[in-house]
């Protein structure tokens, strides 16, 4: 991938209104803040906030340059439906439908165009395929993917229209499964390589041998290892839902050997998965200025050597089988 990303860049899905309701000047100020601090890469998605994320972006983006990725797969329908819907607080009035066929990528990406207010995207990913997200749908999707939808991809990256193409997934499986069978030029992975879950190093040393870069999102997991605090049990999330009792107990513990050394989770969270040779960068949700800050102090902190040990040693983490 000839694109070269900065070490931190910004996802959008908070300012889709996922979890909780943002104002549009509040989304505004957080990527006018983050523009300000030198962030030149931001990640969005059509299911953010169903078409939501993508406007606010384009709107704050209007006038400046900016390296841009979103995501193929889904397509939106005008609903009627209201309230919290897949996580995401009074979004825009549509209804997510999965489409990896060809037609599916291309009027995707048309739309995605249109809401960003731009002529191009640099990065367009395919996203949430998986055995996870789609259950007995997987094969169904899959197969619309490799038959057709991927080759749009790479028509409209040979054609110049993107500069880059890859997969924006959950799933480890999904990843080595694709891999040995079409060209990517990059895998947004997120929540499977972090402190509570290292189940992408399999995938790196393919990665590695490809030539494909890695971005790493939800370096929190969802939010569990964005705080220090771990007692409010009712307000932590672990891949988009409560955690179990065995995730909780392992937070703690990395959190605890986090403050041994006089360095706070969420640093020690948002620098991990930069260790790797093969992640290029890191992309935490982020929304409001004083969240913009925390990161960028947290990107900031020096971390020892000697608390990397202790974390490894702390617990061990969940490691995904090679399948």
């Amino acid at each position: 991938m000839s694109i070269a990303l900065p070490r931190l860049g910004m996802g959008t899905a908070a300012i889709g209104n996922l979890y909780r309701a943002v104002s549009d000047e509040e989304a505004q100020a957080t990527v006018t803040a983050a523009l300000d601090a030198g962030i030149g890469y931001f990640d969005t998605a059509p299911h953010y906030g169903f078409g939501l994320a993508e406007r606010r972006l384009g709107a704050a983006l209007a006038g400046h340059e900016a390296i841009v990725s979103t995501k193929v797969g889904r397509l939106l329908e005008p609903t009627t439906l209201r309230g919290t819907r897949h996580g995401f607080v009074d979004a825009d009035p549509f209804e997510p439908v999965f489409d990896y066929s060809a037609d599916g990528i291309r009027r995707s990406h048309e739309a995605s165009l249109k809401r960003l207010r731009r002529d191009r995207i640099e990065i367009l990913l395919a996203h949430d395929l998986g055995a996870v997200t789609h259950g007995d749908r997987h094969e169904h999707h899959r197969r619309a993917f490799l038959d057709s939808g991927y080759a749009a991809m790479r028509t409209l990256r040979d054609a110049g229209a993107v500069d880059a193409i890859g997969i924006g997934v959950n799933e480890v499986a999904i990843c080595l499964d694709l891999l040995p069978r079409i060209e990517l030029d990059v895998i947004l992975l997120a929540g499977r390589y972090s402190l509570l879950d290292r189940g992408a190093e399999a995938l790196f040393e393919l990665c590695a041998e490809r030539g494909v870069r890695v971005i790493i999102g939800g370096p929190y997991n969802s939010g569990i290892l964005a705080q220090d605090d771990l007692d409010d049990i009712g307000a932590l999330h672990y891949d988009y839902a409560p955690p179990s009792p065995d995730i909780l107990g392992r937070a703690r513990r990395l959190s605890a050997a986090c403050a041994a050394h006089g360095v706070p989770l969420p640093a020690a969270a948002l620098q991990f998965p930069l260790r790797h040779p093969q992640v290029a960068t890191v992309i935490p949700g982020i929304v409001g200025v004083p969240q913009l800050r925390d990161t960028l102090a947290r990107l900031a902190t020096p971390i020892p050597e000697a608390l990397w040990t202790a974390l490894d040693r702390t617990d061990t983490p969940l490691r995904q089988e090679a399948s």
